[in-house]
């Protein structure tokens, strides 16, 4: 079997899925990890339920605090991030589908078009009855300013970041994409996510079932090892620039 460096030097045209392990290399805490926000924290969990985010005012008051506190607002992009800045200069990038909502791989210089937010992003908010997008430094202004559940100012409905709680669906034409992308490839390679969170993780299979190979760079195991044709053990932070200089 060839390595991971030898599949990914093969291919012309490459899919990126990211995850939380991209994200916490700046400093941006995942959820179930040992210095994850739920670990920390149970309770916050609750914040990321669509109903009950609807039901109880007192949540929505502590989920505009969170996104003030947010990591996002101060973290920088890694070397991750940077690696497929350089995969897209190569010319070979089709698109990465991350599932971070932090916009770091924009920041890094990943070009906008290329970027495909799976799960939002935390610099917009969204209206739930009239679907308005702001920003979401307009509405934590609002709250600073002593609006502590700031209403849409179109329709007064209730507004939150522009990301997918439980129970939300994903964007169909965010969700289209994402597959295509998945189809039209010659590598998917997934970097720093468990792959336990579907339909985002279900991507590995579209992809190989249209011929794509299939790279997992992850420290930990995956339910999707078995699938791979290679299987990289390291963090992505380190990873991604080895293998992507590795094929330049």
């Amino acid at each position: 079997m060839m390595s991971g460096t030898e599949w990914f030097a093969r291919a012309r045209r490459v899919t990126v899925l990211t995850g939380a392990g991209v994200s916490t290399e700046s400093g941006i805490p995942d959820f179930r990890g040992p210095h994850g926000l739920w670990t920390k924290n149970p309770a916050a969990q609750r914040m990321f339920s669509i109903d009950e985010y609807v039901a109880d005012p007192d949540l929505r008051i502590q989920a505009w605090q969170a996104r003030r506190e947010h990591a996002a607002w101060t973290a920088e992009p890694n070397s991750a991030h940077r690696a497929l800045v350089d995969l897209e200069r190569t010319g070979r990038l089709r698109a990465i589908v991350t599932q971070n909502i932090d916009g770091l791989h924009q920041r890094a210089g990943s070009s906008a078009d290329l970027v495909i937010e799976i799960h939002g992003t935390i610099h917009e908010v969204v209206c739930l009855a009239c679907g308005d997008r702001t920003s979401m430094r307009s509405a934590l202004q609002r709250v600073a300013d002593g609006e502590p559940d700031p209403p849409c100012l179109v329709c007064g409905g209730l507004l939150k970041s522009a990301t997918i709680a439980f129970g939300q669906s994903l964007d169909a034409g965010v969700h289209r994409a994402s597959v295509a992308a998945a189809r039209d490839c010659d590598v998917f390679l997934t970097a720093g996510t468990s792959l336990q969170v579907q339909p985002a993780a279900s991507l590995c299979e579209v992809a190989v079932a249209h011929g794509a190979r299939l790279v997992i760079c992850n420290a930990e195991p995956t339910p999707y090892d078995e699938l791979a044709d290679a299987v990289i053990r390291e963090r992505v932070g380190q990873a991604l620039p080895e293998l992507i200089s590795a094929s330049v």
